[in-house]
């Protein structure tokens, strides 16, 4: 055993290879994205690591590799599992032949995502076992039997971390790396894998003889556990329990829930030998349901009688306000404490040089009353310079776009969608609204990366998870392919040109599509790509504002006049929209 201060994802990506993984697949998505990205290059184990292309396409390759009787792991984010459902509620009827673990990260205040998801209820709703650990050592050593305990009961696991865990460092001790590699067999079984309804009904039957079995089994393995101190108990799961333990009480006993589903007749046993439970659980109150379900005599608090909020994730001062409501006395307290001021706000914002801000920049300019659909990207931001009035969920931009322009409305739509997202979810998008007829514009964002989860390739980058050169794919013949007869490739930092194109989609009728294409400044200034940067004549700049609106965090104003600190990447666009010539390359008028 060896001890190392880790990430918690360094800690779970360390997990798979002591438990004998050999396929990795995944989509990028805060806060999981950091487990592929160190699988891809570790050196201590040998194992098939890919990117794809979306979470149901990462799912159906870690099931196909499991039915062949390899281990393997999927990796996503809490929305993710929404677009990997689909398999999920079939594969728990098909079962898996090698451990299959799902790695499923839940994001509580939704620090980087769209809503607030409690993947939990897709355990629940497929009937598949869900380990939720409360520590980052917990987190490794559960990746790490999750993989046996999906081949005992032949079925898929989800782990769900959230980002507290995932994005936390601690002392784990680690086990040795595995030695153990498997060569896939697929053998045939098309009672087991075909799923007609007279399979299916059958295997619906079998899934549901193996719950009893589970659930006796996590409490075995230690995963559902307690402590009797007294008359009264605290319940928690994941890292509120962590949070429980920072302000316990003397004398209140505590359970810890780490995986269900929980077995009725144990949870009984406890919730029955006390007068008064409390439930702290982040973002659902599935616990609390379950304890409600077996209490007969016993008061119940949680989040379904207002004790703990319903949204958000939890502190230690949040549970030890809850412990204060409900009649405990914590052992530390946390006076609210107004923000300090003079701070100035940082809100997100798109880095100096990125071509997103070019584009919205020139959709702005030529379509000044349209309606702006936008996906899940950088690109989110364009919010902020007018240029986002729609964003839903991964693809939707297309979709909801052509909803907008089938249902009368007399404005343009120019809906805004990444490259990576385009492949994710977007094409069939594309090809709904071509064949149905819709009159938009689509605007493909191609960076020829996976920018906001941390730039992992994808296929229009040209080089795998594991940096084998790929053949790129083209967008433009994509988009020709699914029946668009106007698509054109543009350099945003060539802001004439790009007006210039978007006025002509304009004139045109039908679906239209621009692909704006420059690579992240950030992959950029990775590959050594430098240009030289820009800065502003005094003598000529009349303090207009017009860059300022620009919105690049490299201009700044003094003195009621522009200046370019060394924030620029040289992208030149700041150049194009002066109108009093003020803004040239260093060293040229």
């Amino acid at each position: 055993m060896a001890t190392r201060y880790l990430l918690g994802n360094e800690a779970i990506a360390h997990a798979c290879l002591e438990g004998n993984a050999d396929f990795a697949c995944g989509y990028p998505g805060t806060p999981s994205s950091e487990v592929i990205d160190i699988l891809r290059a570790q050196q201590e184990r040998q194992l098939y690591v890919e990117w794809s292309t979306n979470e149901k396409v990462a799912f159906e390759n870690a099931l196909g590799a499991s039915w062949s009787g390899i281990r393997a792991l999927c990796t996503m984010k809490h929305v993710g599992m929404n677009v990997a459902s689909d398999p999920l509620m079939t594969s728990a009827y098909t079962g898996v032949t090698g451990g299959f673990v799902i790695l499923c990260a839940d994001d509580p205040f939704a620090h980087s995502s769209q809503n607030e998801q409690d993947s939990r209820w897709y355990a629940h709703a497929s009937q598949v076992p869900c380990l939720d650990p409360s520590s980052v050592q917990e987190a490794h050593d559960m990746i790490r039997d999750a993989f046996s305990l999906s081949e005992e009961f032949g079925l898929p696991v989800i782990v769900r971390p959230t980002t507290r865990i995932c994005h936390s460092k601690s002392d784990v001790e680690l086990g040795p790396i595995g030695t153990e590699h498997r060569i896939g067999e697929f053998r045939r079984d098309p009672k087991q894998y075909v799923m007609v309804p007279a399979h299916a009904r059958v295997l619906h039957t079998k899934l549901n003889e193996k719950q009893e079995g589970i659930k006796k089994r996590l409490v075995e393995l230690g995963y559902n556990r307690y402590e009797i101190r007294g008359e009264t108990a605290i319940i928690a799961n994941g890292v509120a329990a962590a949070y429980v333990q920072e302000v316990m009480p003397e004398g209140v006993s505590f359970m810890t829930i780490g995986a269900y589903p929980i077995d009725g007749e144990w949870l009984a046993g406890f919730v029955g030998r006390h007068r008064k439970v409390l439930v702290v659980e982040e973002l659902d109150p599935v616990v609390e349901e379950a304890v409600r379900q077996v209490a007969t005599a016993t008061e119940v608090h949680g989040k379904m009688n207002g004790y703990l909020p319903r949204e958000g994730e939890f502190t230690p001062a949040v549970v030890a306000a809850a412990l204060q409501a409900s009649g405990f006395t914590p052992t530390r307290i946390f006076p609210e404490s107004p923000p300090v001021p003079g701070i100035p706000p940082r809100p997100p914002i798109l880095c100096a040089g990125c071509m997103h801000r070019a584009t919205f920049y020139a959709m702005r300019k030529v379509f000044r009353d349209a309606v702006f659909p936008s996906d899940i990207g950088c690109y989110t931001l364009g919010l902020q310079l007018g240029a986002v009035d729609t964003t839903i969920c991964m693809g939707a931009s297309i979709t909801v776009g052509s909803g907008i322009a089938q249902s009368g409305e007399q404005r343009d739509v120019v809906c805004s969608i990444g490259d990576s997202t385009f492949l994710h979810s977007g094409i069939h998008g594309l090809i709904n609204a071509v064949y149905n007829g819709a009159d938009m514009i689509v605007v493909i964002l191609d960076n020829r990366t996976t920018a906001m989860t941390g730039h992992q390739p994808n296929p229009t980058t040209g080089v795998t998870a594991t940096g084998e050169p790929s053949g790129p794919i083209s967008l433009d013949a994509i988009c020709r392919a699914c029946g668009v007869s106007f698509v054109e490739t543009v350099d945003p930092y060539d802001l004439p040109l790009l007006i210039e194109t978007f006025r002509q989609a304009r004139e045109r009728n039908g679906v239209r599509v621009i692909i704006s294409k420059q690579p992240c400044v950030i992959t950029a200034r990775r590959a050594g790509i430098r240009r030289k940067p820009y800065a502003v004549d005094p003598d000529r700049c009349t303090g207009c504002g017009i860059c300022r609106a620009f919105g690049c965090p490299a201009i700044v104003f003094t003195d009621d006049h522009a200046a370019i600190t060394d924030l620029c990447a040289g992208c030149g666009v700041c150049a194009d929209i002066c109108p009093a010539g003020a803004i040239a390359r260093e060293g040229r008028r």
